[in-house]
């Protein structure tokens, strides 16, 4: 033990080889950079997504409007906001599915984060 300005303390020992603790720590950031690296993926994907599915959504709306204006009568507009009606539900089946893979990707890659910065 070694003294300093009269209170103790101790010499910090190693378990293992510098080599080996390297080794060690170089795998951990390896496998930490990665799961950021997957992370940061993910959101790039998730994010083009959602910018089609708001493209999509502006899409359907202005074909709404151009069908609207072109029908002759109120059974016309009715089979129009029919048809809008069923892809809009369609549209938003499809938003839950891809909420729910994106979430688990999310928390997938975020539970390796949490892993690799806690072993």
């Amino acid at each position: 033990m070694a003294q300093v300005h009269g209170e103790r303390t101790e010499k910090l020992q190693f378990n293992f080889p510098p080599a080996e603790f390297a080794a060690t720590a170089m795998k951990r950031f390896g496998e930490f950079t990665k799961a950021q690296t997957e992370q940061l993926s993910n959101l790039q994907e998730t994010n083009r997504q959602w910018l089609e599915r708001v493209q999509a959504e502006a899409s359907l709306a202005s074909e709404l409007i151009s069908k609207l204006t072109a029908a002759r009568s109120i059974p016309d507009a009715m089979s129009v906001y029919q048809e809008w009606g069923s892809r809009r539900l369609e549209m938003m089946a499809e938003d839950i599915k891809h909420l729910m893979d994106n979430t688990q990707k999310f928390m997938q890659t975020s539970a390796q984060l949490i892993a690799n910065g806690w072993q």
